[in-house]
């Protein structure tokens, strides 16, 4: 079974002859940089230096996919956000946004050279590449692009106070720019999935608890996902940073094949609730676990969270800069390691 059809199978809820290990979330480190040559910040925007730390994930680290990009503020900055340009260890950050007031919702279109703005056409070409590259060398494996979903979006448009405060205060101007994101991730996508990418994850942690009220993700933002899942025209993922156990349920009915879920969330739980009805990924802690223990300790962290559940062995969210590639390689090893012992 190739990678791709594992990884494939795997988010169909298919049997497989192993689960697959890979990243769904950011797989940039200092050592992959320094390995291959490139370096954050420019490898946030230039296709070339991307498309090397992103395969660095596969041909270096071991990782079963290719996933990038290693930062996400292509959408926002085209519709008027700023960002600082990040650092060597660090991705960039929000400095302003364009809706300041709920009036100034009605000004927010989508824009006729949304795929002409520098962030979205450097990721259109960096997915060129990696497509290239992976028929090129014959790799069978899943090439994983990351985008903001419609929550993210909006907190981003609306900066995260407004984004709160109208949850409760302001819902039609909050419901139209959660609409309005979802309708562009989702036309987004599909031409990301044009380009050869084989999934997309949908980063939307805005939506969970550790932002949002949990009685307000149904009618807030299900029928978003549903809608952009009817859309979506290739392998789907949702990515939930925080404590999701409380929305668990409806994300399953969201549409998506699957969800990546930080360690907060307990996946033997989440596997008992969901797991015939969504693809289960994650969730080995990239902190506590990949940055900072031992590779036996990773590895230990890595079979429990397979014996727990997951269908996706994943980090539970992007893998920090200063993580030891050894670690990482310890962390793909478990997943084989698992399945030689079960035999014995």
């Amino acid at each position: 079974m190739t990678m791709l059809e594992r990884f494939t199978r795997s988010l169909l809820r298919k049997e497989v002859d192993k689960v697959p290990v890979c990243s769904v979330t950011q797989t940039g480190t200092t050592g992959l940089m320094e390995m291959t040559g490139t370096s954050w910040p420019k490898a946030f925007t230039d296709p070339e230096e991307m498309a090397a730390l992103a395969m660095a994930g596969y041909e270096i680290a071991g990782l079963e996919g290719v996933r990038y990009p290693f930062s996400s503020p292509d959408i926002p900055q085209a519709f008027g956000c700023t960002y600082s340009k990040g650092t060597h260890d660090s991705p960039p950050h929000q400095l302003d946004f364009p809706c300041k007031n709920p009036e100034d919702v009605k000004n927010v279109v989508i824009p006729d050279n949304l795929y002409e703005s520098p962030g979205v056409a450097a990721m259109i070409e960096t997915t060129d590449i990696l497509r290239k590259q992976i028929d090129d060398k014959g790799y069978e494996l899943p090439l994983i692009a990351g985008i903001l979903g419609p929550a993210s979006f909006a907190s981003c448009v609306a900066g995260v106070n407004n984004y709160l405060m109208w949850c409760v205060k302001e819902t039609d101007a909050l419901s139209e720019l959660i609409r309005l994101g979802g309708e562009v991730c989702a036309e987004y996508a599909n031409v990301l999935y044009d380009h050869g990418a084989d999934s997309v994850v949908i980063i939307d942690s805005e939506s969970g608890p550790d932002l949002f009220p949990p009685p307000l993700f149904e009618p807030m933002f299900l029928p978003a996902y549903q809608k952009m899942t009817r859309t979506m025209k290739g392998l789907n993922i949702l990515h939930m940073c925080g404590d999701a156990t409380a929305i668990l349920e409806p994300i399953a009915e969201s549409g998506f094949l699957g969800v990546s879920l930080e360690e907060k969330v307990h996946m033997d739980y989440a596997s008992h609730v969901v797991g015939n009805e969504i693809c289960l990924i994650g969730n080995v802690s990239p902190a506590d676990d990949l940055l900072l223990r031992s590779p036996a300790e990773v590895k230990a962290a890595a079979k429990k969270c397979i014996e727990d559940g997951t269908r996706i062995l994943a980090p539970g969210c992007g893998i920090a800069p200063y993580t030891p590639l050894e670690n990482i390689k310890a962390f793909v090893a478990a997943r084989d390691e698992y399945y030689s012992e079960q035999e014995s």
